[in-house]
């Protein structure tokens, strides 16, 4: 199967949680590190140089194969 690597750029802003960014999708993980190569160094991405993270993904393939219930659901789940 065929696999594509997303490229993400996270890092915690304080008292507000994770900063996500997704930066791209490539072909290959040597693509998303050339991404990364190139992106090191530009403002704010120079300041969390930690927080790249690369994830394949296997394409044609279900990635979540179970139900989900909404946020409302689940915040009912928390009232006493």
């Amino acid at each position: 199967m065929t696999k594509v690597y997303f490229l993400w750029h996270v890092h915690e802003v304080a008292g507000a949680g994770d900063d996500e960014k997704l930066i791209g999708v490539y072909a290959t993980e040597a693509d998303a590190m050339g991404a990364i190569d190139r992106l090191r160094h530009q403002p704010g991405f120079k300041d969390f140089p930690e927080g790249f993270q690369i994830v394949s993904y296997t394409m044609n393939a279900d990635h979540w194969r179970e139900g989900f219930i909404s946020v409302v659901e689940a915040m009912g789940t928390l009232r006493p």
